[in-house]
C-alpha cells in the first residue's frame, strides 16, 4: 500500500495567561478567591472547598479553564498547591486554548493523536513524578471539548529524545495498536548523533536485551536470553569525532538504540548512562524522525516525518566540547 503523506504542520497553541478580568457580568457573579493553607493537589483542594458543587462539575470547571492558581489557569487535577497560593474560581466559562509546552500536534482525529515532542519533556510521568508531561498536556487538550475525554499511551520516547509519538483516544484503539504494533507500524526511523567515526557505512546490530536490577538495559552474551532486538543503521555524515546515523528499528525494545550504539563502540552523544563522554549539543543525540503506521480504524498508511534537529549538525562544523 502506498504511504499517504501527512505534512502535520499543526500550529503551536497560544494562550493568554492574564488574570480573569472584572466586568459588569463579574459583578453579578463575582469570582471566588481562596488562600491555600496547607499543601494539597488542586482537585482535592477544590472538592474540600467547593462543598456545594459536585465532583464532575468541579472537573468540568478545571477543563474549561475556570480555575486559576496565582493568576494562571490550571487544568491538571494533581497540580501541587503550596501554602500561600491563591486559588480563584471564575463563575464564567472561559473558553481558552491550553498551551502546549514542548509539544506540537501534527495530526488528530477521533481515534488517534500524533505529536512532536521536544527533548527534555517526559512522555509519561512515573509514580514519583508530578512534573509536566506529554500525557498530561494532551489529556488537558482533549478535555477542552469534553471533560470526560481520555488518551491512552501506545509507545513512549525517552525524556531526552525528541520526535514523533502517538497516543490513542480510546481503549479499543490502544489495544489494537499495542497487540498488532509490529504489523501496523511500517517504519520507525531515528536520527542518532554518536561519538566517533564509524568505519562501516551501514550495518545491523542484533542482540538479546535484558534489564538489570538498577533498570539499565544491556545485551546478554547468550542467545535467547532476553528480548530479541534488531537495529539497522546507515551513515549520513561523519568526521573524526562524531557520526550522524539514520537508524531503523526492526524491533522496539526499551533503550534499544542506546544500548546497540554502545555495543558498537559509538555511544549516542550526551548519553552518559550508556557510555558517552561528550556533551557537545547539550542534550542526548537521539531523534525519532519518522513514524509510519497503518491507521487502526481507517486502514490507510500514514507517514509523519520531521526535520533533523539543527543542533545535530553543529558538531560537523566545529571542534566538539568535551
Amino acid at each position: 500500500m502506498k504511504n499517504k503523506q501527512r505534512s502535520g504542520q499543526g500550529q503551536q497553541q497560544s494562550y493568554n495567561k492574564s488574570k480573569p478580568n472584572a466586568s459588569h457580568h463579574d459583578k453579578q457573579t463575582p469570582n471566588k478567591h481562596y488562600t491555600v493553607n496547607e499543601s494539597s493537589e488542586l482537585l482535592a483542594f477544590l472538592l474540600n472547598t467547593l462543598t456545594n458543587i459536585g465532583r464532575n462539575s468541579v472537573k468540568s470547571m478545571l477543563a474549561r479553564g475556570q480555575i486559576f492558581v496565582n493568576g494562571r489557569a490550571e487544568t491538571a487535577y494533581n497540580f501541587p498547591l503550596q501554602p500561600g497560593h491563591t486559588v480563584i474560581v471564575s463563575k464564567d466559562k472561559i473558553e481558552e486554548e491550553i498551551p502546549l509546552i514542548g509539544l506540537r500536534i501534527m495530526y488528530e482525529d477521533e481515534d488517534i493523536i500524533v505529536v512532536y515532542k521536544e527533548a527534555g519533556l517526559l512522555s509519561v510521568a512515573s509514580s514519583k513524578e508530578t512534573e509536566l508531561t506529554a500525557y498530561r498536556q494532551i489529556t488537558a487538550h482533549v478535555r477542552e471539548k469534553n471533560p470526560i475525554n481520555r488518551i491512552f499511551v501506545v509507545h513512549r520516547l525517552d525524556r531526552d529524545t525528541s520526535g514523533v509519538m502517538m497516543f490513542a483516544k480510546n481503549e479499543e484503539v490502544k489495544l489494537k495498536l499495542q497487540d498488532s504494533w509490529q504489523d501496523m507500524v511500517k517504519e520507525r526511523t531515528y536520527i542518532a548523533l554518536v561519538e566517533g567515526k564509524i568505519k562501516k557505512p551501514t550495518g545491523t546490530i542484533t542482540s538479546w536485551l535484558k534489564e538489570s536490577s538498577t533498570l539499565r538495559m544491556y545485551s546478554s552474551p547468550y542467545a535467547n536470553d532476553g528480548q530479541l532486538a534488531i537495529t539497522n543503521y546507515t551513515t549520513i555524515q561523519t568526521n573524526s569525532y562524531f557520526s550522524l546515523l539514520e537508524v531503523n528499528l526492526e524491533t522496539g525494545r526499551k533503550n534499544q538504540i542506546r544500548v546497540h550504539m554502545q555495543d558498537l563502540g559509538h555511544p549516542v552523544a550526551g548519553d552518559k548512562k550508556y557510555g558517552a563522554k561528550t556533551k557537545t549539543i547539550g542534550r542526548m543525540g537521539l531523534h525519532a524522525q519518522v513514524l509510519a503506521f497503518e491507521h487502526p480504524t481507517k486502514g490507510e498508511v500514514m507517514t509523519f516525518k520531521t526535520e533533523i534537529p539543527k543542533t545535530f549538525l553543529h558538531p560537523f562544523r566545529a571542534t566538539p566540547t568535551k
